[in-house]
């Protein structure tokens, strides 16, 4: 791009800039840094628009209007999944001589688990729903891992949720919830799992009063508070777990250890200040959208005032001198320079040379930006060209199997050495081995009469000689 712009300048087409301009470029500007890129998805940066963002919060306030929720009637849920005997990236005390990235052991069990939690925004986390994959309940889950009594182990064919047991969550959720309610409806934020909207489970939700609100689709890691501050933690907190087993030289972790450790690590993490963080985090309570849309690298537009719109005379009375941006703040720039100039008389030209520097910094952008245009333009031009090119080849085909030289393909192409190609010969074709036919089976003959057709016992003609 630096390439670019500098051939634009002057008739030298050919000048390019050294090898630390990017560096010394943002060296001599304090308002730029460096920073290490991250891979982004781009569905979930696509969705981080500050206006889908904005209507969300107001669909949250006026929700909260409507049905007359308090605060802590607000509850979140979701589900996330633990491969048993995998450990998550932490960081190791290595020597100082060592320069690979450190290796850790941890068990080859990746047997999947899924648990389904709920927070409250009061600052409390409901007792976890889990699902483990198997056909039937074993006793040593109960009696040797010390679970709380209102947790909830669930089955199923992969360790995945399905909408049943979706619904069997909730009616777990408003057996704990119903009775902590301060106002007579409960807010459920969601995602837009399709085990969160099956029928049963939207009736079930009208029927026991519970408004249930989802996020935009990609946007669970702004709105969502359990992925905001309580699912990170306690997935560290496990993977803490699962290394102190492996210290302890137990290297197959089975469901059993698995409750323990989630157990302990679910101790730690989900702790009300991590709660209440989270749900501040959110922007949800206490109500604060700012805090979320500050962290969007997109800001929001800010509407023109009715009476500052381009092109009127109050425009340009209250347009402030600046750098314009695009053709209409050009106007204004050049109407407030002529204004300036027809009421100059003996007061000092700086305002006015300082406007005039202001629009030709603009012209210079645009002119800079129609640079990069017309180059990617023609970067553009050449690729399709290329891409034309290659759908009018024909798959001409010169030799079959074998090797070939460049030399010899050329020469092949240009028909000098037509008579050098040798082709291979095609298969011999198979021949079908002619079958055998069936033997005619040889007619029974009297041994008697020599007749065909009966034996002698059956025999009704004389036998030759029979007279005598």
């Amino acid at each position: 791009m630096a390439n670019q712009l500098l051939s634009t300048r002057g008739n030298d087409s050919t000048r390019r800039v050294g090898k630390r301009w990017a560096h010394n470029f943002v060296k001599r500007r304090p308002e730029l840094q460096t920073r290490l890129s991250r891979r982004y998805d781009y569905q979930r940066a696509k969705c981080e628009d500050p206006m889908l963002i904005s209507k969300w919060f107001q669909l949250i306030e006026a929700v909260k209007a409507k049905y007359g929720i308090a605060d802590d009637d607000i509850y979140n849920f979701d589900e996330t999944g633990f491969a048993m005997g995998v450990i998550s990236t932490t960081t190791v005390v290595t020597g100082a001589e060592a320069r690979d990235k450190a290796k850790l052991a941890q068990p080859g069990n990746r047997e999947w688990a899924t648990v389904i939690q709920a927070i409250g925004a009061e600052g409390w986390a409901l007792p976890p729903f889990i699902i483990l994959a198997g056909q039937y309940h074993l006793a040593s889950w109960y009696t040797s891992t010390k679970l709380p009594a209102d947790w909830v182990v669930a089955l199923s064919d992969n360790g995945w949720t399905t909408n049943e047991l979706a619904l069997q969550w909730l009616e777990h959720f408003n057996e704990f919830t119903a009775r902590r309610c301060k106002s007579d409806y409960r807010l459920l934020v969601l995602d837009g799992h399709e085990s969160h909207h099956s029928a049963a489970f939207e009736l079930y939700c009208q029927e026991h009063k519970i408004i249930t609100v989802c996020m935009p689709p990609h946007s669970s890691h702004l709105l969502q508070p359990l992925d905001i501050g309580c699912f990170g933690p306690l997935k560290q907190a496990y993977s803490r777990e699962v290394e102190a087993l492996m210290r302890a030289h137990i290297n197959h972790i089975s469901k059993l250890e698995f409750l323990s450790g989630f157990h302990k690590a679910h101790t730690a993490a989900l702790t009300p200040k991590n709660i209440r963080s989270s749900f501040a985090g959110a922007g949800i309570v206490p109500y604060d959208p700012d805090r979320v849309l500050s962290k969007l690298d997109v800001q929001l537009p800010v509407a023109t005032p009715v009476n500052s719109r381009p092109g009127t005379a109050n425009a340009v009375a209250t347009w402030t001198t600046k750098t314009p941006l695009n053709p209409s703040e050009t106007s204004l720039q050049a109407g407030l320079i002529k204004n300036q100039i027809t009421r100059h008389q003996d007061t000092s030209p700086t305002s006015m040379l300082a406007a005039v520097d202001q629009l030709s910094k603009g012209a210079q952008t645009i002119m800079h930006q129609m640079a990069l245009i017309r180059a990617e333009n023609a970067t553009l031009r050449s690729a399709n060209e290329l891409l034309s090119k290659r759908r009018q080849l024909k798959r001409q085909r010169i030799q079959h199997g074998g090797t070939l030289t460049i030399h010899q393909a050329d020469r092949i192409l240009d028909g000098d050495a037509v008579d050098e190609v040798v082709e291979q010969p095609a298969p011999p074709k198979r021949q079908r081995t002619p079958q055998p036919k069936a033997s005619c089976r040889r007619k029974i003959h009297c041994s008697g009469c020599g007749k065909a057709g009966h034996n002698i016992q059956t025999c009704q003609f004389p036998a030759p000689g029979a007279d005598n």
